[in-house]
């Protein structure tokens, strides 16, 4: 049987070389106490359980490790998802600013097209306007002459039936005139034949009475 005086100093000889055995101990785990927490909680209570340190590789536990592939498979999503998800978003927002551009060409033309069609019935109208102001003018210019033509006609007309009815009530006037003379040249030679001559002398005087007649005074 052991001395019990020695134990302790057995127990601590004993967990230190299963430390030493079990991961090698830095002068820097040495210098902060992380290398000696194993040796220390053993020492804690005699006879306790044994303390088993965790494995570690570049200076990281499984802890670590699992963070580092969750970190790097996060990554590696980001830098496969995301360019495709922004090229997608890019393709789409370029593919509606083509559109809008498209439409924008379309409704331009459709402007310039209905601006040619206003522009030439502009000129059209312009045009038939002043062709109907010239033909309104000819038109005009036309009834005037032929006003004048008509009115001079009416005009000569209108003189010579005033001539002619002149003319005629002359003529009428004149036949008359001679139609009385007759009558009282012919009286006045019955009656001076009556009374004064006799038939020869009657018959000349007759005779030279009516031929008088017919010639002006």
């Amino acid at each position: 049987m052991a001395n019990p005086a020695t134990h302790p100093n057995t127990a601590v000889a004993e967990n230190l070389a299963d430390a030493a055995s079990s991961q090698a101990l830095k002068p820097a785990d040495i210098r902060n106490g992380s290398g000696l927490e194993g040796t220390q909680s053993g020492t804690t209570a005699e006879g306790g359980p044994e303390h088993v340190a965790d494995p570690t590789a570049l200076g990281l536990n499984s802890t670590g490790w699992v963070g580092i592939a969750a970190l790097v498979v996060i990554l590696l999503m980001i830098v496969w998802k995301v360019p495709r998800t922004v090229g997608a978003m890019l393709d789409k927002r370029i593919a509606a600013v083509r559109s809008e551009l498209d439409e924008a060409k379309r409704l331009r033309s459709e402007a310039e097209a209905l601006r040619a069609e206003y522009e030439a019935r502009a000129r059209s109208a312009e045009a038939d306007a002043a062709s109907m102001r010239q033909h309104a003018g000819q038109e005009a210019n036309a009834i005037i002459a032929k006003a004048k033509t008509d009115a001079a006609e009416l005009m000569e007309r209108r003189v010579r039936m005033a001539e002619d009815r002149i003319a005629a009530a002359e003529h009428s006037a004149i036949a008359e005139v001679r139609a009385r003379a007759a009558d009282a040249a012919a009286r006045a030679a019955a009656l001076l034949i009556a009374e004064q001559h006799g038939a020869d002398a009657d018959r000349n005087m007759i005779d030279h009475a009516i031929g008088r007649i017919g010639r002006p005074s």
